[in-house]
């Protein structure tokens, strides 16, 4: 490995795209923050119904825009609409959102009537006396929808049963809350993060909030805006457009007191310490530039732990395109898409699922790399490893999927465990051990000590294996020992942004001079203030295909039912999206 690979961790700093909105002014930003300003009190001294009544709007200014929002985004991605591709956009955008609405509704419902929101399920404490909180099933409707799947958020290990409602909705239980403005530097990927992290700002932190289109995405600016106008028109949310200038300006400008980002490490760095040598002799040193609250996601090389067992071809076809999925979705630009599958080396299954995985993608169909720099970012990961598997179109304007396997664990510049790729990539490392039991503990350390990033992992255990009490027990342990925000079983772990009753965000207690996923949630519609992780659980092989596979055949009608039942949820509703799952 060259000198180069060595010098390169972490998420990768990407060129600004050109701009579709024209970049809002300094005038223009400093009008719609005097408004923001002027509206905090107001914001912070309003009830609950009048809470409510808001998100209700939000809920159908959602409604309204959401087929004209999907159409703008298959066309701007490139996608093929009626395919599974435009299905995404359902299901990841507008659905997603309507789901976070809903949710921070029946949590504002519960404060109303309770002081907190109230768990589906009671807490519990693990042997160690972690506290667990059930979010998932939320409601008796998930309970149908996401037959088998569960979801946790464990706590921070200082807090206990007793005290855990001390530690939910901190802002709706102050006496006398401060009214502020929050920042949001919207991500450019997928096209809920921004009015999801508004969301979070405004309805759990309780902050009035400016919300800074990407360049990537700022097409989807107006729809954010006309959804959003129950809020905009009451000045509690502004939407302005612009790149990197218009960012910095923002970052600084004195009625700005807290920002939240969805980007890179780099990004980060940026604002905190700012650039050149001088950002750099800030950051050697610790001393900020920009002393703001910044709460901030950040990318990860996502690993998925294979565990050894008795799979079939089946099996291995169904986690193929599992796996395959979590690579190809939104053309590979996620942060918890797998980059890293971990494989027991003396598995006699393992060259079996590398040839599902090269199925998988072999029949995954081309997506356009709409994300600036993706031919370069690609280009970087060949030139380290020319042999690497490759599947679809090549050439200009192309970034063909790539599995890279055979990977050497110990090579400390093995630039796929140290950078995110941010493309259609993904690669394949196997460990040596003694026992399945043996090899799960150092594939934990793996990920924990050589994988960069604290954001997401994943683990796929086959049931038959759990039936060995030493095997089940390891796999709990690397649950609880996996350094990740979210850890999911069987499935991919992006799925726990999607629950959105989950944190989402990097494994708590990074530095702000090493920053690496980020620090702090969003999401949380519980409205935890000290979780540590978010995990979810889910059937080796569910039936139906999920909904977010690849290759699910009817994946439109799905996405566009689960938007209306996430807006409106009814038996008659319900009975349309299980009938459009079952025909995947």
């Amino acid at each position: 490995m060259t000198q180069a690979a060595s010098e390169v961790h972490g998420s990768v700093a990407i060129p600004e795209a050109e701009h579709r909105i024209e970049p809002t002014s300094r005038s223009r930003i400093d009008e719609a923050l005097a408004i923001l300003d002027a509206s905090k009190g107001e914001w912070v001294a309003l009830d609950i119904d009048e809470r409510l009544e808001l998100l209700d709007q939000i809920r159908l200014g959602m409604v309204d825009v959401a087929p004209a929002w999907v159409e703008a985004s298959v066309k701007a991605k490139g996608l093929t609409a009626g395919t599974a591709e435009e299905g995404e956009e359902w299901l990841a955008g507008v659905s997603t959102v309507l789901r976070n609405v809903s949710l921070l509704m029946s949590s504002l419902r519960d404060i109303r009537d309770y002081g907190v929101p109230q768990l589906p399920k009671p807490a519990f404490a693990r042997p160690d006396g972690q506290v667990v909180a059930p979010v998932a099933p939320a409601n008796a409707w998930d309970g149908i929808i996401f037959q088998g799947f569960t979801a946790e958020v464990w706590m921070d290990p200082r807090v206990t049963l007793d005290t855990l409602p001390d530690h939910q909705a901190a802002f709706y239980r102050a006496k006398s809350p401060k009214g502020a403005i929050g920042l949001v530097l919207g991500a450019g990927n997928v096209a809920s993060i921004g009015p999801m992290d508004a969301l979070y700002k405004l309805f759990v932190e309780g902050q009035v909030v400016i919300l800074k289109m990407n360049p990537v995405n700022e097409y989807l600016g107006p729809f954010v805006d006309q959804a959003f106008s129950a809020l905009s028109e009451r000045g509690f949310f502004k939407v302005v457009y612009g790149g990197a200038a218009e960012g910095d300006y923002l970052c600084n400008h004195e009625l700005v007191d807290e920002i939240h980002i969805t980007g890179s490490d780099k990004t980060h760095d940026a604002i905190v310490f700012g650039v050149g040598e001088e950002g750099e002799r800030r950051k050697a040193s610790k001393q900020p530039a920009n002393p703001k609250r910044l709460t901030c996601e950040l990318g990860n090389v996502s690993p998925v732990i294979v565990v050894p067992g008795p799979w079939t071809k089946k099996d291995l076809d169904f986690h193929g395109v599992n796996i395959a999925t979590s690579v190809c979705n939104n053309s590979g630009y996620n942060c918890s898409a797998t980059r890293v599958v971990v494989q027991h080396e003396q598995w006699n299954r393992r060259e079996a699922l590398i040839a599902s995985l090269q199925k998988a993608f072999r029949e995954a169909s081309d997506r356009k790399p709409y994300y600036p720099g993706s031919e370069d970012r690609h280009k970087t990961f060949i030139e380290h490893h020319p042999d690497a598997d490759q599947f679809g179109k090549r050439g200009r304007g192309h970034v063909p999927w790539t599995l890279i396997h055979h990977l050497d664990p110990h090579d400390a510049d093995e630039i796929c465990f140290n950078m995110e790729s941010w493309c259609g990539q993904t690669s394949e490392v196997a460990l040596s051990a003694s026992s399945v039991v043996d090899y799960i503990e150092r594939a934990v350390d793996f990920c924990n000590d050589r994988v960069w990033g604290t954001l997401n992992a994943s683990i796929i255990v086959h049931p038959k294996s759990l039936k060995d009490p030493a095997v089940a027990d390891a796999v709990e342990r690397a649950v609880a020992n996996l350094r990740y925000g979210s850890v999911a079983v069987n499935h991919w772990a992006g799925i726990v942004y999607g629950m959105v009753s989950t944190t989402w965000g990097a494994f708590p207690g990074h530095s702000v001079d090493d920053i690496r996923s980020g620090q702090g949630v969003v999401h949380n519609t519980f409205m935890f203030d000290k979780p540590q992780k978010s995990v979810l659980r889910g059937p080796f092989r569910p039936f139906p295909k999920p909904a977010w596979f690849i290759d699910h055949k009817n994946a439109v009608e799905l996405g566009k039912r689960m938007t209306y039942f996430n807006a409106d949820p009814s038996l008659a509703r319900l009975h349309g999206l299980v009938w459009a799952g079952l025909r995947g």
